[in-house]
């Protein structure tokens, strides 16, 4: 068995073709998602900083003890 040249055999040229076809597709596929998806408003977000409403959420957490969660452990670590 011989090993061929891959430059005389013409195979880079299929290596070439093969990989400029996926970038192809891949620069097709970014334009088509980009420009077909169009955004008309994006809503502005707000963190609520008031601090009346924050001191109550934190009594109210204080007042309402968390219940403990109970597990046991296994007999034999596996």
């Amino acid at each position: 068995m011989k090993i061929e040249n891959p430059f005389e055999s013409g195979h880079i040229k299929n290596y070439i073709l093969l990989y400029a076809s996926v970038v192809v597709i891949m620069v097709l596929f970014f334009f088509a998602s980009t420009l077909f998806h169009e955004v008309d408003t994006v809503e502005k977000k707000s963190f609520n900083t008031d601090l009346s409403e924050i001191k109550k959420l934190q009594t109210a957490e204080k007042t309402f003890p968390k219940e403990e969660k109970k597990f046991k452990l296994l007999d034999k670590a596996y």
